[in-house]
Order: C-alpha cells, then sequence, then structure tokens
C-alpha cells in the first residue's frame, strides 16, 4: 500500500469497493484536493448504464464526502485501542447531516480521473459545514454544500 492509501485508510472507514479517493494532491487546515479515476471496473457502471457507462452522480457527491471525512480525520486522527485516551476526537467519525445546492454539471465516464476539493467553511461544536467541487478535464462536474457531525463510533467488537 503506497504512504498516501495509507493516510486515506488512517483518516476514514471507507474499503474498496465503495473507497472514491485514490489520492489527496494538497491539504491545509481548512481545504483538502483528492482524486479518484474511474476505471470502468466499478460495480456500478453495470447497471449504469450498460451500453453508455456514466458515473452516478450520487457517487460524484459521496466522492466529496469521502474528501471531507479525509479532511475531518486529519483534524481528530484515530488512535488504535491500545493507544486510546479520554480524548473525545479520538472516539469519533464523520456522519454527513445534510446536502444542498446539489448540482450536475458535467458527465463522468469510464477512464476519467476526477479532482475533488473540499473547503470547511464554517465549524460549530461538533457540526462541520463543506463547500465541494468535483471537476473531470478542468470542468465542473458537480457542485455541493454538506455538513456532517462527529459522532461515536460504536465500541461493540465483532
Amino acid at each position: 500500500m503506497n504512504n498516501n492509501l495509507a493516510e486515506i485508510y488512517a483518516a476514514i472507514p471507507h474499503r474498496p469497493p465503495f473507497l472514491l479517493v485514490d489520492e489527496i494532491v494538497a491539504r491545509d487546515s481548512d481545504r483538502i484536493v483528492c482524486r479518484k479515476r474511474f476505471t470502468g471496473d466499478e460495480w456500478f457502471f453495470a447497471g449504469h448504464y450498460p451500453d453508455e457507462p456514466v458515473v452516478p452522480g450520487v457517487m460524484l457527491c459521496e466522492a466529496a464526502l469521502q474528501a471531507g471525512a479525509i479532511l475531518l480525520g486529519s483534524k481528530n486522527p484515530p488512535t488504535s485501542a491500545a493507544q486510546r485516551s479520554d480524548d473525545a476526537d479520538s472516539q469519533t467519525m464523520p456522519v454527513v447531516t445534510r446536502m444542498n445546492e446539489v448540482r450536475f454539471k458535467q458527465m463522468v465516464r469510464p477512464g476519467d480521473t476526477i479532482e475533488i476539493e473540499v473547503q470547511l467553511r464554517e465549524r460549530l461544536g461538533e457540526a462541520y459545514f463543506f463547500e465541494a467541487k468535483v471537476t473531470c478535464a478542468g470542468k465542473v462536474s458537480a457542485r455541493l454544500e454538506f455538513a456532517c457531525m462527529l459522532v461515536a463510533k460504536s465500541e461493540a467488537t465483532p
């Protein structure tokens, strides 16, 4: 596993086939830019649409949500069970609470690479408010605003 993917895995619980971020391109305290390449082998292309495959818009939104979660993961790094402290942030995970102003502009197809830019706009307690832009070949494919909250991780073990 490359270092960038290890960093993504450390920040969010998503894993293939539902991991929609391949790499972190840039990041500062309130902004992250990530990339995802769609190979054509993704499970959703089999039915969306078989003769004219297109990345579902909801997957572009999910890629933005995951990028936002990675940004929050860097603000609230996870700890292993052996390293857990009383720090509440180490016991939480981000969960989306809303999406607003979702707009789809450009289709994304197999072989395309998207760039996902997410900006943290505001924090109110454990609620975080973001703006996101997904581009493909320099053209906007999707824009959205979303919010998430940090919620307690389940202590249940399988």
